[in-house]
């Protein structure tokens, strides 16, 4: 694993567009498919999530890139025992990954407890309302709604909900011109993934 951005070949470029629980399913069969899809759907975000993340002091023998690559190659030994319970679970498992991994690193250099903000997030990229509301929903619900989508939409929730690319990164893969125009296509998909959810929870007479 030496390049960890995302293959784009144009656009809709996602490996698959099938849930995170679908895909750990299959790559605890071995599929090497499935294998490259999660790889693909979470580093690009786990790498500019943790840029900058490790103390200047500390990287003589890490980097960001190094941090990620551990941290997806930890996930890919221990996915028999990772079940998914919320959207965006695979990427707040691989973040705690690189968190405890940089605490290690600081552990081993510093010589006297060191001040260090692990946790930020762009304001720019931060969870719209209806992202939040999204979150919440049951991992079941979420799923057969998801299926009902029109596949551009359902590529759009994938990145964004469960690979939790920026509007920038949607943009690249998605041949979007600007990321307001990501953020205007990755909105509809969602107020579509809400109706659906909607409707499959309402009461049939």
């Amino acid at each position: 694993m030496t390049d960890v951005d995302p293959p784009f070949s144009g656009g809709d470029s996602l490996l698959s567009d099938e849930p995170t629980i679908e895909l750990v399913l299959k790559a605890r069969n071995g599929d090497r498919t499935a294998v490259e899809a999660l790889l693909q759907r979470c580093l690009p975000e786990l790498k500019r999530w943790a840029h900058g993340r490790l103390p200047a002091y500390a990287r003589e023998s890490l980097d960001t890139g190094d941090l990620v690559q551990e941290a997806a190659l930890h996930m890919l030994k221990r996915v028999d025992e990772f079940e998914p319970q919320h959207v965006g679970a695979m990427q707040a498992y691989l973040r705690q990954s690189v968190i405890n991994r940089i605490r290690d690193e600081i552990r081993r250099v510093a010589r006297r407890p060191v001040a260090v903000e692990l946790v930020y997030e762009p304001a720019a990229d931060a969870p719209s309302p209806l992202e939040l509301t999204m979150q919440r929903e049951t991992y079941e619900r979420y799923r057969s709604a998801l299926d009902r989508l029109a596949a551009r939409d359902r590529k759009l929730v994938v990145a964004r909900m469960e690979g939790q690319w920026s509007m920038s990164q949607i943009a690249d893969g998605f041949q979007l011109a600007t990321p307001d125009a990501a953020r205007m296509a990755v909105n509809r998909a969602l107020k579509r993934l809400s109706r659906e959810i909607s409707e499959g929870a309402a009461p049939t007479s």
